[in-house]
Order: C-alpha cells, then sequence, then structure tokens
C-alpha cells in the first residue's frame, strides 16, 4: 500500500528500510522522503515504523514493554 503519495513510499519500502537499519521517523524522512511534503502520511508511516520495530523486538522485550503499559495504565486510573 502506498503510504506517502506525494514520494510514492510503500509500506513494503518502509519495512525495507527497517530490516536495513533505520529505526525513526527522522530516517525514514531524510532517506524516503517520508512527511516532507504535505504531511498527511506521518501517523500512517509512524504506525508502520512501530510495527515493524515491534516485530523486530526479541519476544522478553515485548513482554516487559506490555507489562509497563499496562502498570501505567493502572497507575492512571
Amino acid at each position: 500500500m502506498i503510504v506517502c503519495i506525494c514520494n510514492n513510499v510503500s509500506d513494503r519500502k518502509i519495512r525495507q528500510a527497517v530490516d536495513s537499519g533505520m529505526s525513526s521517523m527522522s530516517e525514514l524522512r531524510e532517506n524516503l522522503g517520508i512527511a516532507t511534503c504535505c504531511g498527511k502520511c506521518h501517523s500512517c508511516a509512524k504506525s508502520v515504523l512501530r510495527e515493524c520495530l515491534d516485530n523486530r523486538a526479541p519476544a522478553a522485550l515485548r513482554h516487559v514493554q506490555a507489562l509497563v503499559f499496562q502498570q501505567n495504565i493502572q497507575a492512571a486510573a
């Protein structure tokens, strides 16, 4: 799916960029041109980036992140 229409960047290109070591929106902006024109793609690109990074994280780390998130929710309640 095309994420950034202005620069013709797909979710596949974002996934490939993450696989090659990119891990931030600023890196995607510099290398792929994400969110450099109209900016409407920023939230979708960020979601794809997060999904890719989450899938790369070891299972134990994801478990710890879930516990911290759950504790933050409980503390806020």
